[in-house]
């Protein structure tokens, strides 16, 4: 299987060009995301120019990394180079609630995490060209290596570092496309053929 490489920022016809099942290698700028920043985007719903950097064409990544800081403390500022250690996906289904906005909202490409996403979403991906990608669980330490550096954070001292927004430059990221934007999701396939499965066990 041949492996696609990404470089960032995407556009629409980048993302088009993508199918469920591409195997994918991410280069550039991507942003973390987990409940908090979710939730403040979905309701106080920010304008572009009130986040310190340019979501277009970025990926948004389910995860709250595990940085490493610098002397003085872990502060905006503060001098030093801050090092992640630790960067695997969480569960992508928490925040499904607020992703169709986001997506629509703030010109995202591209949704990473684990185990995908519903419907609501995949409707969105399909509205505005947006993917799903799907990376590797219980691997934190090995997606660390590919951080090549933190350039920025958002909301840092608001929610915390796990629930912070970094912007990261990564390198050879790898991930699966899962759910794409003609509709397609890899998901949805496991789903229904275990239930199929499934019906047949119990006849």
């Amino acid at each position: 299987m041949n492996t696609k490489i990404l470089n960032l920022p995407l556009s629409k016809k980048d993302v088009m060009g993508l199918n469920a099942g591409d195997v994918v290698l991410i280069n550039g700028m991507i942003v973390t995301g987990r409940d908090k920043i979710h939730k403040f985007l979905f309701y106080e719903r920010p304008s572009k120019k009130d986040i310190p950097f340019n979501l277009s064409g970025t990926i948004l990544y389910h995860c709250g990394p595990i940085v490493i800081p610098p002397h003085p403390p872990l502060v905006k500022g503060g001098g030093g180079v801050l090092r992640v250690i630790a960067s695997g996906p969480t569960t992508s289904i928490r925040v499904e609630t607020y992703e169709h906005r986001i997506i629509s909202s703030y010109g995202i490409r591209g949704i990473m995490g684990k185990g995908g996403m519903c419907e609501r979403t995949l409707d969105a991906m399909k509205k505005n060209g947006c993917v799903y990608f799907h990376t590797i669980g219980g691997a934190a330490a090995y997606l660390a290596d590919r951080v090549k550096r933190v350039v920025d954070v958002w909301k840092l001292e608001e929610f915390g570092a796990p629930e912070a927004m970094w912007l990261m430059e990564v390198e050879n990221f790898p991930a699966i496309v899962t759910m794409d934007a003609y509709g397609k999701s890899l998901h949805n396939d496991i789903v229904k053929k275990s239930g199929s499965v499934l019906k047949k066990l119990i006849k």
